[in-house]
């Protein structure tokens, strides 16, 4: 639904008057300090209620921004993910790591036993994030995060989501569950996100993809570095949310008993048909003794074209794997 111009007026004038109704009294705080024998500094002071009103005209005009944000343009195979952790609670591990080329969204997981944390990044040039700013300022509940108006929400299993601004262009989300009082816990990690860049260097590259088809995102997850595994995924451009082709390098076998032989990059591979709703599957280990798989909703042909043109990298980097931060 699009807002006129007079409902947009309304919502930013409304947050306006609800952050206004709860910023503290700027004589007050003066007479505070100096009361306490320090010299009062009120643009500091009163940074709070400037922040959010640049913020919220920020997010639905122009603004400014409160991150520099790399400027690389990676591949999917590759990617470099914008933003970094300052504090976590101790004994969570970073265990997973996703990218992609374009307004594919960026994520970081940490785990701790049960316990998660999750930090994305999504562009406002995607349709699902491009209102943001607005959802943000119509809720009554607000915070600050990095001098931007943000909110956090809950889920019936008590996990609090966090959400704001980072810049004009990049919405980002702490995801916290597992943990006692996860909202308190997201508000300290959005604090101390910075725009960090960490890559993801897996072990696999695309080569040549079917037509119609372009990369999408590449992952690189595991406890640390001996289970550690690399996926890659394309999709038709047009339907990006949806992959079309997974492969994926790992350790583990993927359950070839009873698949019918091919040959895969030369030598004998599998094929397991599509069946129970699973997808069909070409797999075939490599000289590493690791194995090789793809999968999708595409003809054995194609599956078997994907392997082939996959390109293997001898030094993928899985030392962060396991580790608090890289």
């Amino acid at each position: 639904m699009t807002r006129s111009e007079h409902e947009t007026e309304t919502l930013i004038r409304d947050s306006l008057d609800r952050l206004a109704a709860r910023a503290p009294d700027g004589e007050a705080v003066r007479d505070a300090l100096a009361r306490a024998g320090r010299k009062p500094r009120p643009v500091a002071r009163l940074a709070l209620v400037a922040a959010a009103v640049v913020v919220i005209v920020a997010g639905v005009i122009a603004g400014t921004q409160a991150f520099t944000t790399s400027e690389l343009a990676p591949a999917a195979s590759r990617p470099v993910l914008g933003y970094s952790p300052g504090w976590l609670p101790e004994g969570f591990t970073e265990q997973y790591r996703e990218g992609g080329p374009g307004i594919a969204p960026q994520v970081r997981r940490w785990f701790a036993g049960p316990a998660e944390i999750a930090l994305s990044a999504y562009s406002t040039a995607d349709p699902e994030w491009s209102r943001t700013a607005l959802r943000i300022a119509s809720l009554r509940d607000q915070i600050l995060v990095h001098g931007r108006v943000a909110m956090v929400t809950g889920d019936p299993g008590g996990a609090a989501l966090l959400t704001w601004l980072a810049d004009d262009t990049h919405v980002l989300t702490v995801r916290v569950g597992g943990v006692p009082d996860t909202r308190a816990v997201a508000q300290r990690i959005a604090d101390d996100v910075t725009p960090q860049p960490v890559g993801v260097h897996g072990e696999l590259r695309f080569g040549a993809l079917p037509a119609g088809l372009a990369e999408r995102s590449a992952a690189v997850k595991g406890t640390g570095p001996a289970d550690a595994s690399t996926e890659l995924t394309a999709a038709d451009p047009a339907r990006p949310s949806a992959p079309a082709v997974r492969v994926t390098a790992s350790a583990g076998s993927p359950g070839v008993n009873g698949a019918a032989s091919v040959t895969v990059r030369g030598g004998q591979g599998f094929f397991v048909a599509p069946k129970n709703g699973e997808e069909a599957m070409v797999a075939v280990r490599l000289p590493s003794g690791r194995w090789l798989t793809v999968a999708g909703p595409r003809p054995e042909a194609e599956l078997v074209a994907v392997a082939d043109a996959v390109q293997l990298d001898p030094s993928p980097d899985y030392r962060w794997l396991g580790r608090a931060t890289s």
